[in-house]
């Protein structure tokens, strides 16, 4: 019988104490390293607005990286098996956070922007129309609690 639960571990480990800790607001660095088993270390901060660093990957990028991640894998594996040979896939992912009062915020939305290159033309429909399903089939599209459009782009290669 197939596991039917799957755990992800992970180690993150801030670095950044300038000296002082967390004394003020500005007395410390925002950086951090996510780490896994066999991983590279993925260098993580806040977004430059809220004092990190824009060298590293903060955790709203790394959330749409993730939706679209998941997207992308979901729809290849959907072609495969409906017979629509992708030759190349790209896209250029867009979220958008809303702040509140009290210093919170949310995600209002995620669009996709898939451009899906095919074989041959009689794909391009079948291409287009398994977008809804790779979407019902993500898991972290499933796990979050806002909108994630998709405005594919299929074109023969």
């Amino acid at each position: 019988m197939p596991k039917t639960s799957h755990r992800y571990a992970l180690s993150l480990t801030w670095t950044g104490d300038r000296g002082s800790g967390t004394s003020d607001y500005r007395a410390f660095s925002r950086a951090h390293e996510v780490t896994g088993p066999g991983l590279p270390p993925l260098l993580g901060s806040a977004d430059p607005v809220f004092r990190g660093e824009s060298g590293r990957w903060n955790p709203e990028q790394l959330l749409v990286a993730a939706l679209a991640q998941c997207h992308l894998l979901a729809y290849l594996h959907l072609c495969a098996t409906a017979g629509v040979v992708v030759t190349g896939y790209a896209d250029e992912p867009e979220g958008v956070l809303t702040l509140t009062s009290g210093g919170g915020g949310h995600f209002t939305e995620v669009v996709l922007h898939p451009r899906v290159t095919v074989a041959a033309p009689d794909q391009v429909e079948r291409a287009v129309a398994l977008h809804p399903e790779a979407y019902r089939r993500c898991f972290i599209a499933n796990s979050v609690n806002f909108p994630v459009r998709h405005e594919p782009v299929v074109s023969i290669g």
